[in-house]
């Protein structure tokens, strides 16, 4: 008997196939062995051996399916029932809403992906949002095409694209262009990429598709000599735009390693309006997700701008500028460089403030193994203040942070010991804390104890 399809030799197709195959398997396990097996159950095996139908008969070309696909955007004659409501165009993996309604898969999934619970054509509430193929319709236009000449993309490929329209992209490069031209033109486009880049996923990842994107969103940034040259407007909309693309995972080493990113995020934070400095504090938190992103950071100079903003004490700014630090500070040459800024001090003055307290505290404790940051602690009257958290605090983190800082204190400083033991005699604080508080402060404050007995033995025995 004839074979009426050949698998491809690509490793990507038939690792893909296997994939499929494997799926199958356990869903058809499923329906036989099952007596409760759901509806979805056959769905989802109907899916896979559509998959692994396309697959099987897929012989072209990467080439020729890129040719192909051209073809289909160009092939405006095709139904209108075989177009997706949302992108206009031929569906390639068409879906059922639970409100009745056939869409194209990625599509659909971004508009539910922004939290949306309504039908986009009939406006009516979802009962649930799983979407189920049309087996039909898909059939359908695989028979049209197949009589015009043209192949449909494989869905599994499509889905890669994240539901950005040929028009879509046009959009997107007009704006970045638009970047280049004069101030009305730059303030609009660089508005309206903050909101796309918010609002839309596939947006964000379009500029990790594109080597020239970002140094064109920074163009007007860039291009001026000094900041204060620089529209307030203008500045916000780019930062807070590579605010949002670093939320994209893909994009974090990209963004990062963009020459003038850094740069331009540490003069926002000096000189920007103050939503634009909380939001340069934000992308540099986000892009400190990553280690080497970690090391490039405070390699370039970024934590003595987010020390002084944090010193401003600026409430819109504090929780981002403090993130910012923390992340930062997980590496060790980054605390060494936190400390040489002046860290310590500007930290404790707002602990003692009583402003951020929880956030501080965090950083104050991962600094503590610094020599450095231990001796200013001490110097800067600090252990009164850390002794009245343990004692007063309701928050088990707060304690236990404050208790490691104090532990690292008695270790390196005997001077310190006095305040300690009258803290003991007075009010049972550390006792107290060796008993209820954390297993890290449980530890910590047994630690201080044993130094405490052990010294008063000493003193004793001589």
């Amino acid at each position: 008997m004839a074979k009426t399809g050949v698998l491809s030799s690509d490793p990507t197709v038939r690792a893909r196939a296997a994939e499929l195959k494997k799926e199958l398997q356990r869903l058809v396990r499923t329906i036989v062995d099952d007596e409760d097996y759901s509806i979805q159950t056959i769905d989802q095996a109907k899916d896979a051996i559509c998959c692994l139908r396309e697959l099987k008969f897929n012989k072209r070309s990467t080439a020729t399916t890129t040719t192909s696909s051209l073809k289909l955007h160009e092939a405006l004659s095709c139904p209108q029932e075989f177009k997706c409501p949302l992108s206009k165009e031929l569906m390639r993996d068409p879906v059922i809403l639970s409100s009745g309604q056939t869409y194209d898969r990625p599509f659909i999934q971004k508009w539910l992906n922004a939290g949306n619970r309504t039908c986009p054509r009939t406006q009516q509430v979802l009962s649930h949002t799983v979407l189920i193929p049309n087996h039909l319709i898909r059939e359908m236009i695989l028979q049209w095409c197949k009589s015009q000449g043209i192949e449909l993309p494989n869905p599994v490929q499509y889905g890669k694209e994240e539901g950005v329209t040929e028009a879509e992209r046009d959009h997107f490069f007009s704006l970045l262009e638009k970047l280049s031209t004069a101030l009305p033109e730059q303030k609009e486009a660089a508005n309206e990429l903050r909101l796309l880049t918010k609002r839309m996923p596939s947006f964000r990842a379009l500029f990790g598709e594109f080597v020239d994107a970002i140094p064109q969103l920074l163009a007007p940034l860039s291009g001026s000599k000094s900041q204060s040259g620089v529209h307030p407007d203008l500045q916000e909309d780019v930062i807070t735009t590579l605010l949002n693309l670093s939320i994209h995972d893909s994009n974090k080493k990209m963004v990062a390693e963009t020459p003038m990113v850094i740069p331009l995020l540490m003069e926002a934070l000096r000189t920007g309006t103050i939503e634009t400095r909380s939001n340069a504090a934000a992308a540099l938190f986000t892009l400190s997700a990553l280690d080497s992103n970690k090391a490039l950071i405070g390699k370039s100079g970024a934590l003595k701008p987010l020390i002084d903003l944090l010193d401003e004490g600026h409430p819109l700014a504090m929780k981002d500028v403090a993130s910012a630090i923390f992340n930062l500070c997980i590496i060790h040459e980054n605390k060494a460089r936190a400390v040489r800024d002046g860290a310590v001090s500007v930290i404790l003055k707002k602990i003692m403030d009583g402003v951020h307290v929880d956030e501080l505290l965090a950083i104050l404790a991962m600094l503590s193994t610094h020599q450095r940051a231990i001796e200013e602690i001490g110097e800067l009257g600090a252990v009164p203040c850390l002794l009245r958290i343990v004692r007063e605090s309701t928050c088990e983190r707060n304690k236990e942070n404050c208790i490691a800082i104090l532990h690292t204190v008695c270790l390196n400083d005997r001077t310190k010991w006095k305040a300690l033991r009258e803290e003991e005699n007075t009010h049972g604080t550390i006792s107290k804390l060796a008993q209820d508080g954390t297993s890290r402060a449980k530890r910590k404050a047994n630690g201080i104890l044993e130094r405490l007995r052990r010294a008063v033995n000493i003193t004793h025995t001589a």
